[in-house]
């Protein structure tokens, strides 16, 4: 494992994943028992297909900006802004520009 994500460290979470040209790159930085926190980065034109998760999850925008449709609602969130997800409601996502994310899963 690289240094860019190290406990007991002051990182710049957007620095921590990078950017493929026409890919989606992921990365977990902590799981434990009750939940994870994993950071992504979405090429322009890259997304996720309608899907749901068992668990509540709040993503956080790090940089540029994601089209989110959360239960048949669509929201531009930005970065340093961020959305929750209750556990089971549809969603999906697309990268009109390049984005950055970081996604929170708690299990309850």
């Amino acid at each position: 494992m690289d240094n860019s994500y190290a406990k007991a460290k002051v990182v710049n979470l957007a620095d921590c994943v990078q950017y493929q040209s026409g890919g989606i790159v992921s990365r977990e930085i902590i799981k434990c028992a009750n939940g994870t926190i994993t950071l992504f980065a979405f090429a322009r034109g890259q997304g996720l297909s309608e899907h749901t998760a068992p668990f509540d999850a709040l993503v956080q925008i790090l940089e540029g900006e994601a089209l989110i449709c959360l239960g048949g609602k669509r929201h531009i969130v930005r970065a340093g802004e961020s959305l929750t997800m209750p556990a089971g409601a549809p969603h999906w996502l697309s990268a009109e520009v390049e984005f950055k994310m970081m996604l929170t899963m708690i299990r309850s």
